[in-house]
């Protein structure tokens, strides 16, 4: 009996995974829903596994919360992979209202693959967890490629839940792994425009044009949209100290003008309170 007691919480943190609405493209369940169950099946193990040397850079947006652009997360070899074992599994992306899973274009017009664990897509896993420091509560959801072609989008939502206020998905890396398109950028509506003056944030950015105007050049703009550029990635924080989600990260996969776009989701569940 003891041992079952013991046992609990891990089968709390591998079964009882609190997946908020917007996984299936809506904003999150309110406190006291029903919260669905994911299988532990898609949780990635955590195996040891020799990757070979990758490097890449880092340009810190926001501290709080904390959103990272990472140029060159995927090697080319990498997005190739991805984009082949990512072909035969492909279906059309969902939304879950809580009572009934649809196909909703209007939220959510996309195409959805849950990729087999190779070698490749682990060491993607091992990049993730050493990304956040090999934190021993954090556990990465099995990785997911999202395929957008013309006119697909992804209405504004959170990645965090809410659902429960000890666990939920904490984090969150959009990585392009193929952007072949016009339009299809990830706009962050409520977070501020970077001063585009300093460092090379016009790269990785939808700008406006240059404002000479130094009093203008001051004003805070809200809202950012980051260009879908294969490999790279960005990364944000989804909880609070608290345990509750940063508004701030609402966003919108926005809608491919032409051509088409490949992202994949990696997604860590685990406390969201700090300890």
């Amino acid at each position: 009996m003891l041992g079952y007691i013991a046992a609990l919480p891990l089968l709390y943190v591998f079964v009882y995974l609190p997946i908020s609405n917007s996984y299936f493209g809506t904003s999150p369940r309110p406190q006291g829903q029903h919260v669905a169950i994911l299988n532990s099946s898609l949780i990635a193990d955590d195996v040891p596994l020799s990757c070979p040397h990758h490097s890449y850079n880092t340009h810190i947006l926001s501290q709080e919360p904390l959103i990272v652009y990472i140029e060159n997360f995927l090697s080319s070899d990498e997005s190739k992979h991805l984009i082949e074992i990512s072909q035969d599994k492909f279906a059309p992306s969902t939304v879950s209202t809580g009572a009934e899973t649809s196909i909703q274009k209007d939220i959510r017009h996309s195409e959805v693959a849950l990729i087999d664990r190779d070698d490749v897509v682990r060491c993607i896993e091992h990049r993730a967890r050493d990304f956040q420091g090999w934190r021993p509560d954090i556990h990465i959801e099995r990785l997911r490629t999202q395929r957008y072609g013309e006119g697909g989008h992804y209405v504004h939502h959170y990645d965090w839940s809410g659902a429960s206020r000890e666990a939920d998905r904490v984090s969150t890396f959009m990585v392009y792994v193929d952007a072949q398109c016009e339009g299809g950028g990830t706009e962050f509506p409520r977070l501020p425009m970077p001063d585009t003056r300093k460092g090379r944030w016009c790269d990785f950015l939808e700008c406006e044009e240059e404002n000479d105007d130094a009093e203008e050049a001051k004003k805070t703009k809200m809202g950012i949209t980051f260009k879908p550029i294969k490999g790279n990635a960005v990364y944000w924080e989804n909880m609070r100290p608290d345990g509750r989600g940063y508004e701030e990260t609402w966003h919108a996969g926005l809608p491919v003008k032409l051509g088409s776009k490949i992202g994949l989701n990696i997604w860590s569940w685990g406390p969201s309170r700090r300890r």
